[in-house]
């Protein structure tokens, strides 16, 4: 089929399985024909409050259909949604909406962004208002994420992509006219490009207020999809919860089971192989810039372990510090360069892009190493290695051996400033069940040399990661420095 906006992409599942279910997210269910209405009801609204096209709109809820409902009413209109997490301090959410000259604020209370139109949780537009559909409309930036705010004034990323798709092959290897189950907070790139995309596509999304592991695998054992999206934390979790639970859910639907976000620790991703099957877990690496986009099945992970795959599109390199171009296996900063060179698929608002001199290469921070034969392996965030006595500490890594002890929900590793060391390993450990630093210091020592094991612990009750896996390890820095 030839590419359609997503506003006729919309109608078109609504005209042809009016009845049939378009959305789930919680307790709520909307079939193709209520979304449709419902979307451009309040597109219709969104016009009254100023909306145009062109404009960027911040979207401040939490999960819901009406977070779907409200980028869906905007793409109808040739605005483009911008997501931010409801939780944002009042000052970061300002910053965010000034960067971006939000023309309105959904999720949040009038008066709370000075200046800005603002809609709050919970708006229904009058029903009077006409639910027919709209002229088309193609916004020119189908999509705004932030990033940045972890270390300091936060960066929009405008993706240089037209609200217009092939809904036959709306991408992220997602199928069509199936069921995909995305447990994934929207305001994350990830989950929502996923997700959207999946709406494009045909496909009945299910969604969830929050991530509860025993609720996805309920939803996947009702709802046989033929897609899961999860990131490593959700993994894991799932992972540890008792074996009995994991064996009465039905995941035999899952034609793709794909990762990605973080890196996935090696033993954890063995496991799901083994359950799911090698050519059902796959993984994807990409920034939310996607110069660059890597894939791997679990069978060729199996033949390159620890590997994201190879470039499908775009490419990447390794450099050196020197700036000169890294061995194969040689670790060093990772470069990504676009099909279509600078500014093919993003631009930043509020940033300028890290690169090689003048060149398309440009970086998102990451570490890491690509062999012979091509294959990408990631150590670590840039901004986030640890400085040990002049020995480079990936927090990855050792966070990946503190996730393998069976009490651990989640953990962050951070460098400490010390007088001797320079800085000295921190772990940040959410241990639900209870473990003692000698247990933990024993399970750690048969895993990584004595260098990279943590040299203090702390424990919390609260998880250190959010549902997408995401930590601030500067935040968290910053409050114990």
């Amino acid at each position: 089929m030839a590419e359609l906006s997503i506003s006729r992409a919309i109608s078109l599942h609504a005209a042809e399985r009016p009845h049939e279910p378009a959305l789930t997210c919680g307790d709520t269910t909307l079939s193709w024909l209520q979304f449709d209405r419902r979307t451009n009801r309040l597109a219709r609204a969104f016009a009254d409050m100023g909306v145009v096209p062109g404009d960027l709109c911040t979207i401040a809820l939490p999960n819901s259909t009406a977070f779907f409902e409200s980028a869906f009413a905007l793409w109808k209109l040739g605005a483009t949604p911008q997501p931010v997490s409801a939780k944002l301090p009042g000052r970061e959410l300002e910053e965010i909406v000034e960067l971006a000259d939000s023309r309105l604020v959904i999720g949040v209370d009038e008066g709370r962004v000075p200046k800005r139109s603002c809609v709050p949780v919970g708006f229904e537009p009058d029903p009077s208002i006409d639910d027919s559909e709209l002229p088309d409309a193609v916004t020119e930036f189908w999509k705004a994420p932030t990033s940045g705010g972890s270390t300091g004034r936060p960066k929009i990323i405008l993706a240089s992509v037209p609200g217009r798709f092939d809904t036959d092959a709306p991408g992220f290897f997602l199928p069509t006219t199936s069921c995909c189950v995305i447990p994934g907070v929207l305001y994350h790139n990830a989950p929502f490009s996923i997700s959207s995309l999946a709406l494009v596509g045909g496909n009945h999304v299910v969604n969830f207020p929050r991530f509860v592991p025993e609720e996805v695998l309920a939803a996947v054992t009702e709802h046989r999809p033929t897609y899961l999206y999860l990131v490593p934390t959700m993994m894991n979790r799932i992972w540890k919860l008792p074996e009995e639970v994991r064996a009465a859910a039905d995941m035999s639907s899952l034609e793709i089971a794909v990762h990605m976000a973080a890196p996935c620790p090696a033993w954890l991703k063995e496991e799901w192989i083994n359950w799911v099957g090698p050519d059902v877990l796959c993984e994807l690496y990409a920034g939310t810039e996607v110069q660059s986009i890597t894939w791997i099945t679990g069978r060729e992970w199996l033949e390159h372990r620890g590997s994201v795959g190879r470039p499908f599109t775009g490419e990447m390199k390794v450099v050196r510090e020197d700036g000169a171009d890294a061995n194969p296996g040689e670790v060093g900063e990772i470069f990504m360069r676009a099909d279509g060179g600078r500014d093919s698929t993003y631009r930043y608002l509020g940033a300028d892009a890290r690169r090689l001199g003048d060149s398309d290469w440009e970086s998102i921070g990451d570490l890491g190493w690509i062999d012979a034969e091509g294959y990408v392996y990631l150590a670590d965030r840039r901004k986030d290695l640890i400085l040990r006595g002049g020995a480079n500490i990936y927090p990855a890594e050792v966070e990946a051996a503190i996730d393998e002890y069976p009490s651990v929900r989640s953990c962050a590793v951070i460098g400490i400033a010390d007088d001797d060391l320079g800085q000295r390993v921190h772990a940040v450990v959410d241990a639900p069940g209870g473990v003692s630093v000698d247990d933990l210091r024993a399970h750690m020592a048969e895993r990584l040399v004595l260098y990279k094991c943590p040299d203090t612990y702390e424990f919390v009750d609260e998880p250190v990661r959010d549902d997408a896996g995401k930590v601030r390890r500067s935040l968290l820095s910053a409050e114990r420095s």
